[in-house]
């Protein structure tokens, strides 16, 4: 089976839809991932992305749906296809009274092949707790070994959920860095995140997800690209109130207005220009600012745009 490009699909999955009774918590989700790519799932936590890759790791059940990993199918191909990835659950638990050694050595042990244990501690960093408990370890830590675990099989593809949630930031920079080194050398992953840096660092391409739904799906750059301008200027008035909104799309360098009375953001081409523009704008009202701020487009506005919600707050 074949991506839309060209080359081979790692993952590749057809009209998916899972519920809990009433609820529809996967909705008609078609997605390909190719081999050798970094591919996110990126929504607020309820979005779905959770269900959608417990489904594809084998784990649930699809209630409709195809699903194919590495060209195989879970119905005829589980041995082989639990043989072929790491998984990392948002919520993984291990013992608490075995060594980190241990803990690795047990996974290690439900495989026919794969690396050495320490050459696995060693490359999630964790020579220094070799030999200590795992209710010893840090947040920071445990993830890293969650990561290990996921990784003492070699596996071709590698399923991440939520792997940075609640981690300090030179943790999560220690995760990245796992992730990229396994992508650099070949191998394919599958991550989940609410975190836009987080995506816009590691996927190759990604798929915003809302309501159990793909929205919106390009790479990072091509997303943002979406939006028709590159900095976005964010105001509200001490009243509360803005100019009419066709009045703010006509300042110069504006591609996009969206907000209400008590908050607005302007999507431009040229913040040096569309600032000054608005002021003067203001000025002439005799309105007062109660905030200005301007940033480069992210991948949040990019939700923003799409459901009027921010992907924190959703």
């Amino acid at each position: 089976m074949r991506n839309p490009g060209g080359s081979p699909a790692a993952v590749r999955c057809r009209g998916l839809v899972k519920r809990y009774g009433e609820l529809v918590a996967v909705d008609g989700l078609d997605l390909d991932v190719a081999a050798g790519e970094c591919f996110g799932l990126l929504g607020p936590n309820g979005a779905g992305k959770t269900t959608t890759v417990e489904v594809l790791e084998g784990l649930l059940e699809p209630d409709e749906g195809e699903i194919e990993i590495l060209g195989m199918r879970w119905s005829s191909h589980e041995r082989e296809l639990r043989r072929s990835i790491g998984i990392q659950l948002q919520d993984t638990r291990l013992p608490d009274k075995l060594t980190v050694a241990e803990t690795i050595r047990l996974f290690r042990s439900f495989y026919p092949g794969g690396p050495d244990v320490d050459d696995v501690i060693a490359r999630v960093q964790l020579q220094e707790k070799r030999d200590a408990w795992v209710r010893k370890l840090s947040g920071g830590q445990r993830q890293r070994l969650a990561v290990a675990c996921a990784l003492v099989g070699s596996p071709r593809i590698l399923f991440l959920d939520e792997p940075t949630t609640g981690l300090d930031p030179q943790s999560r920079r220690a995760l990245w860095g796992l992730v990229e080194d396994f992508r650099g050398a070949g191998g394919t992953v599958v991550l989940t995140t609410h975190y836009m840096d987080e995506a816009a660092r590691l996927c190759d391409r990604l798929a915003i997800i809302d309501h159990g739904r793909v929205i919106a799906q390009g790479s990072p750059r091509d997303l943002v690209a979406s939006l028709g301008a590159e900095q976005v200027v964010e105001f509200s008035l001490a009243s509360g109130e803005a100019p009419p909104e066709h009045e703010l799309a006509a300042l110069p360098g504006v591609s996009g207005v969206r907000g209400n009375g008590a908050s607005w953001a302007l999507t431009v081409h040229a913040v040096h220009v569309t600032v000054p523009a608005l002021l003067a704008r203001l000025a002439r009202e005799g309105s007062d600012l109660a905030r200005l701020a301007t940033h480069d487009a992210t991948l949040e506005d990019v939700f923003v745009h799409l459901t009027g919600r921010s992907l924190r707050d959703a």
